[in-house]
């Protein structure tokens, strides 16, 4: 039998708010301090992958490829799940193209400096800054349009319960989540690239569906307690669907912790920058539609309906 919660959610709404805000502040602070780690397909540069076998320190690598290198660059190591193939990754940001010779030079250097552990070029790739800049736009329309049809939907099916205020609270619901994604990636120094855009798409959908189900709720209680007040109809609304919406969402949050284990055992940075913000994406989608979009909802339908009154 699915217990039964009895929480008060508009009086929950300011101490969800505070959390909320502490954690955007915390985001804020580390990035006016250590800046905002931005993938070179959102902001030009080139980067360059090696294979190579055994152990090889980050720092070594380092000093190897400064002896072929001017320009300020970054390296990343990962390993490989199915064999012992090992990767180092050279990041130079905002740098013309790095040549052939260039390239060809690095890894005679490499080879020279560490004989015994046969570095091979896997990649090279190379992306011109405004043609960085111009896939960050459409990468930022494509999120606007979605969310302006997320408006028009909520808006157009739950028109009998005031349809332009549901939609409204529900987009400040998931506005506060994608800042949760964004600003998890700037306290865990994840890089925002596009597995970040994919991520914001599904929190999307996933928070959407969590405050439709919450309104479909309400909507339905509506016709059942007419003599309540509307706080009485959200809590008890809410209260209904919490065991609902929290399970739905701890089933997939184990699924993408289980990635996020995958990816820092094995360190792959790909994995981790979709698996953390969305792990906890997932959770402000589930908090932000029980705590947030329904409790500021009832909020603004009472105070609209006092003004009338007066």
């Amino acid at each position: 039998m699915a217990k039964k919660f009895n929480i008060n959610f508009n009086k929950s709404l300011k101490t969800v708010l505070i959390v909320y805000a502490a954690l955007f502040l915390a985001g804020v602070v580390i990035a006016c301090i250590f800046g905002v780690k931005v993938d070179i397909n959102f902001k030009g540069g080139t980067v360059i992958s090696y294979t190579y076998e055994g152990d090889v320190a980050a720092a070594d690598a380092e000093s190897s490829i400064s002896k072929v290198l001017d320009a300020s660059f970054k390296i990343t190591q990962s390993s490989s799940i199915a064999n012992d193939a090992k990767t180092l990754t050279i990041s130079l940001v905002k740098s013309d193209s790095v040549t052939t010779e260039t390239q060809t030079a690095i890894t005679n250097q490499l080879n020279e400096d560490f004989p015994d552990n046969n570095f091979t070029i896997y990649s090279a790739t190379s992306v011109n800054p405004t043609i960085a800049g111009s896939f960050f736009a459409k990468s930022l329309v494509a999120v606007i349009i979605t969310s302006v049809l997320v408006v028009l939907y909520v808006g157009l099916r739950f028109k009998k319960i005031g349809g332009i205020s549901a939609a409204l609270t529900a987009l400040l619901a998931l506005i506060m989540d994608i800042l949760v994604t964004f600003f998890i990636c700037v306290i865990f120094r994840l890089e925002i690239d596009s597995n970040y855009i994919a991520v914001v798409l599904t929190i999307l959908g996933y928070s959407l569906n969590d405050t439709i189900v919450v309104y479909d709720r309400i909507r339905e209680n509506e016709k059942l307690m007419r003599e309540a007040s509307l706080s009485e109809i959200v809590n008890t609304s809410l209260n209904g669907v919490i065991t609902r919406n929290i399970v739905t969402s701890v089933t997939t949050i184990l699924a993408v912790i289980t990635i996020i284990v995958v990816a820092e055992i094995y360190g792959l940075q790909t994995l981790r920058t979709f698996a953390i913000p969305m792990a906890f994406g997932l959770v402000s989608g589930c908090f932000s539609s029980l705590f947030v979009a329904s409790p500021i909802w009832a909020l603004w339908k009472e105070k609209s309906a006092a003004k009338k009154k007066a």
